[in-house]
């Protein structure tokens, strides 16, 4: 299974509590460290679950957009946003739970055109007011169709978020874009006119899942 490199670090602490009280469990046999043993080997485990980096491959077509993210579908409607000079976009959101694989994907190919990190909160990601509130990444992505914009918004347990691409990167569907680290939430703001595919319920696979598709100029 090949684990996200950014996941080394935690993995590698947990581990090594985990060595740390089964050697001195096997020193003294106390039951007490047999159960904190047990503990820190669980943590162990459930760290290489989550930063589990599986491949993806799907069927990247011109103006078709790919979910970005694992998760589940929790807002489609109509809103407003500056990048996009306060016109009407069609937002979709995707929130991913700890059981989720949170490595983000680019939903379609072009170019990156705006990156902004915005500091702020740590409200729940499935709520409402963490589009506006939480600490979050904007990745703006011009292309022939019109141009998207793609936030990483960390949850009341995720605390860093990460990008890969950089502003002037031509970027491709469905490749790496970065991670959350636990529960987090995509949102997408796309043109007006984008046909999307799924309803607040559904459950997507970033990289695979097909969500809508924009139409060109």
């Amino acid at each position: 299974m090949k684990i996200a490199p950014e996941g080394m670090p935690t993995i590698i602490i947990a581990g090594l509590f985990f060595v740390a009280a089964f050697i001195v469990w096997l020193t003294t046999k106390n039951q007490i460290l047999a159960y904190l043993t047990l503990a820190f080997a669980m943590v162990a485990l459930f760290m290489m679950f989550f930063f589990r980096d599986p491949p993806r491959q799907g069927e990247y077509l011109p103006g078709r957009l790919i979910s970005p993210a694992d998760g589940k579908v929790v807002i489609v409607r109509e809103t407003e946003d500056a990048f996009l000079h306060k016109q009407k976009v069609l937002q979709v959101s995707v929130f991913l739970s700890p059981m989720d694989v949170h490595i983000n994907r680019i939903p379609i190919s072009g170019k990156v055109i705006y990156q902004q990190y915005h500091p702020g909160k740590f409200f729940p990601a499935f709520e409402e007011k963490a589009s506006l509130a939480n600490e979050q990444m904007h990745l703006g992505i011009e292309t022939p169709y019109g141009k998207v914009l793609m936030k990483q918004i960390a949850g009341i347990l995720a605390r860093r978020v990460v990008c890969y691409p950089k502003l002037g990167d031509e970027v491709s569907a469905g490749q790496r874009m970065g991670l959350m680290k636990f529960g987090s939430r995509i949102d997408l703001l796309l043109p007006l006119g984008t046909k999307v595919n799924v309803k607040v319920g559904d459950r997507v696979k970033g990289g695979v899942t097909v969500i809508g598709k924009m139409n060109g100029n």
